[in-house]
Formats: structure tokens, C-alpha cells, sequence
């Protein structure tokens, strides 16, 4: 998956990734994890994504599931 546009967002709303981790309730490691595609976002950290992030229900398939382009 191609997270560049939640990237984009988290850095716009929380300044770093560390602080989206914090908010999110997990470690820097975890959230690094997921944004490379090693670990897979569960539905409720989606949700408390959208959340944080002020985003839409209809943002979820840009910011999460955007394949990534080779």
C-alpha cells in the first residue's frame, strides 16, 4: 500500500509520527511498521485513525488502501 498521503497528514495534524503513535497508543516502532506495509492497520486503529486525523469515513480508501504504483 502506498501511505504517502497519511504520512502527509499525520506530520500536517501531529508535527511527527512519534506523536501520532502516542495518540494512537502505540510505539514509534509499531506505527513505522504499519506505514511501511511489514504490519497491516486493524479496522479499529482505521477508525481511531480517521479520527485523530479529522478525516472522513469516505477518506479511508485514499489514506489506506491506495495500492502503491511501481
Amino acid at each position: 500500500m502506498d501511505f504517502s498521503k497519511l504520512r502527509g497528514r499525520i506530520i500536517e495534524k501531529f508535527r511527527t509520527g512519534k506523536n501520532f503513535a502516542e495518540a494512537m497508543g502505540m510505539s514509534t516502532r509499531t506505527l513505522s511498521m504499519k506505514l511501511t506495509g511489514c504490519r497491516e492497520f486493524k479496522p479499529t486503529e482505521i477508525v481511531k485513525a480517521l479520527s485523530l486525523l479529522e478525516l472522513k469515513a469516505e477518506d479511508v480508501q485514499v489514506y489506506f488502501f491506495t495500492l502503491k504504483v511501481q
